[in-house]
């Protein structure tokens, strides 16, 4: 069982402009082979099979308990994504124009999919559009093989922030 709470993990800055190439990389960090959809759902279906609960309960409670932390981690990354697509809130530049086209500045972006499908929104995708997969889970039903595939993931998905980091300059 999850409990919402309507707040996020950390409060992102807003972006200085919008920035939708930024956007797509970090597009990557949500629906990327290592991405949070990824770790959501590895810990999240290994903590629905796990074996032996109360002989294991331990390991249970920390991969349980990782799967709640990752739904956060989902949330976060989605909104950044968004807000980079997006920009700056009208309300707070002071800028109510809306005679221009909305995304005419989107023709020509990385990840185009993310204005005309999905509104300046994110989506499990990755950083080139292409669909989150499920084959990027694995439980096996075996704890021990199960734990070193999660420290493959975690330490490809922290490879993988580093490289989306370096090649951003907004804050967001």
């Amino acid at each position: 069982m999850f409990m919402r709470v309507d707040k996020l993990l950390i409060d992102l800055p807003m972006p200085k402009k919008q920035d939708p190439d930024a956007g797509a990389a970090l597009q990557e960090l949500l629906g990327g082979k290592y991405g949070e959809m990824s770790t959501l759902n590895n810990y999240m279906y290994q903590s629905f099979n796990f074996r032996s609960k109360s002989k294991l309960r331990a390991i249970y409670d920390i991969v349980a308990s990782i799967t709640a932390e990752e739904v956060g981690h989902v949330e976060l990354v989605s909104n950044g994504v968004a807000m980079l697509n997006n920009g700056p809130d009208s309300d707070e530049t002071g800028d109510t124009d809306i005679s221009e086209v909305p995304f005419s500045a989107m023709q020509d972006i990385r990840l185009a999919a993310s204005f005309l499908s999905n509104g300046g929104g994110a989506m499990p995708v990755d950083s080139n559009g292409l669909p989150w997969n499920g084959t990027f889970v694995t439980t096996s039903g075996n704890v021990i093989m199960d734990m070193l595939f999660n420290f493959h993931l975690e330490c490809g998905a922290r490879i993988h922030k580093l490289r989306v980091y370096e090649t951003m300059t907004e804050p967001t």
